[in-house]
């Protein structure tokens, strides 16, 4: 039986490979735990001042719209910044790009210690989101380098579950420290955690000369195997950002426990069924899990349009969050699986671009759509419309299916 080298976007669909000797290599290494720890210090950093920075805008002045921009900003900049760090860990190596990025996300926080002007907090704001783009692009094709392929599903999963864990701490924390230590204290908190991390960066190993031309940008998009779970990725994502932003205006303000409840339970189940769709994937495949993480995201969007029912509410949470991890390790999964190792640096831009302008449009399109149906309607709504990624899904399947009469 001979076997093929997959070598570039489109020949593979996710299959297990065993090692050479039939057993599994080891996941945990010591370039993957640096590598964890650059994690760390970068989600801490940004999760700690994602709700604090638009908090500080409207109290020092900026204005009902400071809120909006501050955040508007950031996300601006971490979207320009995901498309254009391909063309820079090409040209300059993932290690100077993660280190550059961790850079950009702490020092600017300093700033806002001394200056409370819009001016200001705009300017952090983008360079925060360059960083982040920068780091969790460059991060990411080396996070794809230090796993082997035989367990690349459950090592993104364990990548997953660290970062997911910073935002379900450092989110509330640094709302919490920022009203009972000030804001002074929670910037300096939030530069220090990825400036202190840049050290780990210097004992992950350097990236091989790729022996095939690196992949850009525009062949991310060119190419159906990566731009299709790109776009069902995507429309998960825009789930993700109407929960985040409207889920606490659709429920009752005298509900605020629920919400609380409720954000923290979409959080945890995605985060296990993250971990339980790597495993699974490694051993049976990730393609077949696109589908069911698809359903799971608009099933749970369905549940919660009773937003005065405290049970739909957290019920929806539940299938959300479990579809939600599923999608989210299935398709990244996938994407790294299609691509050369230097192409790498694109499947992990055009997924985090996925995952980010989703969330953006998300917020965008369900605020348009629920001021003129309220906020049950717009949820009932999105579920249904989120199945229309079930085209691009079931293409994507399709694609990937070896002919009938080709040799396994």
């Amino acid at each position: 039986m001979s076997t093929r080298k997959r070598s570039g976007p489109g020949s593979g669909s996710g299959r297990p490979r065993s090692g050479a000797g039939g057993g599994r290599p080891p996941l945990v290494t010591w370039p993957l735990i640096l590598r964890l720890v650059t994690i760390v210090g970068a989600s801490a950093g940004f999760f700690l001042l994602l709700s604090v920075v638009p908090l500080y805008a409207e109290e020092s002045g900026g204005g009902d719209g400071a809120a909006g921009l501050s955040t508007s900003a950031l996300m601006l900049a971490t979207v320009c910044g995901e498309l254009a760090a391909p063309r820079l860990t090409a040209r300059y190596g993932y290690r100077l790009v993660l280190a550059t990025g961790l850079i950009l996300l702490g020092a600017p926080s300093l700033l806002l210690t001394v200056s409370h002007g819009m001016g200001s907090i705009v300017a952090v704001c983008l360079a925060r989101g360059a960083g982040f783009a920068l780091t969790v692009v460059g991060g990411g094709a080396l996070t794809a380098v230090l796993i082997p392929p035989e367990r690349r599903g459950e090592g993104l999963a364990l990548v997953g579950v660290v970062s997911g864990a910073q935002s379900v701490v450092a989110l509330p924390l640094g709302v919490w420290l920022a009203q009972h230590a000030g804001f002074t204290t929670v910037f300096v908190i939030a530069a220090v955690f990825p400036l202190v991390t840049v050290a780990a960066v210097a004992g992950l190993p350097r990236r091989e000369p790729a022996a095939q031309k690196p992949l850009g940008m525009v062949d991310g998009f060119r190419t159906p195997a990566l731009a299709l779970p790109a776009a069902v990725f995507a429309t998960t994502a825009l789930g993700a950002g109407i929960i985040a932003t409207f889920l606490p205006l659709a429920v009752s303000p005298d509900r605020a426990g629920l919400v609380s409840a409720a954000l923290f339970l979409q959080a945890a189940t995605a985060i296990g069924a993250r971990w339980v769709a790597g495993r699974y994937g490694d051993r049976h495949g990730p393609a077949g899990l696109v589908v069911p993480g698809l359903l799971l995201c608009a099933g749970g969007m369905l549940a919660t349009a009773p937003t005065g029912s405290a049970a739909a509410v957290l019920i929806g949470m539940a299938l959300f969050g479990t579809g939600f991890g599923i999608a989210q390790n299935a398709t990244q999964t996938l994407m790294y699986a299609r691509v050369p190792t230097s192409g790498y640096g694109v499947a992990s831009a055009l997924w985090n671009f996925a995952y980010d302008a989703g969330m953006g449009l998300g917020a965008v399109f369900f605020g348009l759509l629920s001021a003129g149906t309220g906020y049950s309607v717009a949820f009932a709504a999105t579920g249904a419309l989120m199945t229309a990624a079930l085209v691009p899904a079931w293409l994507d399947h399709r694609m990937s299916r070896p002919p009938p009469d080709s040799p396994t």
